[in-house]
């Protein structure tokens, strides 16, 4: 019998709230191995005791939750989170400085807005995967990274709801103005169908050139 996939919880929260630490924000990025679109980033406060409970039963890792699904909570998380930001960083960006570069300056973003209204006080930072450096007003110290955070802190699996949702609808519109690639569909990864259409119909501006995707070009 296959044992049930894990689900987030505020247990990290939890420790941090008891240290003293009032705002605890959670951090994801969605997009980072596309091969077209941008990278978006997203982070988020809760106070559980000013939201529903029942969000936090359906709140889970965004990869794991249909669309609609994720529409709905994203919604709801936004309505429900004391504070909340989401940062896009251009396919431009990606190609001139990297896509690790990139996320960070967008992490940077999202969490700056935040601390900006946090009346000076310290935060403390959850990121899925990575640290991220240099965020002003946060610090190393005050920042843990998880490897599958979106599966374990409650903060982190919204961030990346919200900001799958923000990035799956902006593919979305793409796809209108390049109906070629199933960018609807695929939003913008290297799937077999993505390939194929690169190699038809070459690439296009939202393309990340910086990828090496000149390789699935015909010859």
């Amino acid at each position: 019998m296959k044992n049930k996939p894990q689900k987030p919880t505020f247990r990290e929260e939890e420790i941090l709230w008891k240290k003293g630490f009032n705002y605890i924000i959670g951090i994801d990025e969605v997009g980072r191995g596309a091969f077209a679109g941008p990278v978006v980033t997203a982070a988020v406060i809760f106070d559980p005791k000013k939201c529903s409970q029942d969000l936090f039963l359906e709140i889970d890792d965004s990869k794991r939750l249909r669309s609609l699904k994720r529409k709905t909570l994203a919604k709801q998380i936004k309505d429900q989170a004391i504070f909340w930001e989401i940062s896009t960083k251009s396919v431009a960006v990606i190609n001139k400085y990297g896509i690790g570069k990139a996320t960070n300056m967008a992490f940077r973003k999202s969490l700056s807005s935040i601390v900006k209204l946090l009346d000076r006080e310290k935060p403390y930072v959850l990121v899925d995967g990575f640290h991220v450096r240099y965020i002003r007003g946060v610090g190393l110290k005050h920042e843990k990274a998880i490897v599958k955070g979106d599966q374990k802190s409650m903060s982190i699996a919204a961030a990346s709801i919200i900001a799958k949702d923000h990035r799956d609808r902006l593919m979305k519109a793409l796809s209108k103005r390049y109906p070629r690639y199933g960018l609807g569909r695929n939003k913008g990864y290297g799937t077999k169908e993505h390939q194929m259409a690169i190699k038809k119909f070459g690439l296009t501006r939202i393309h990340r050139r910086s990828f090496k995707l000149q390789r699935f070009l015909a010859p």
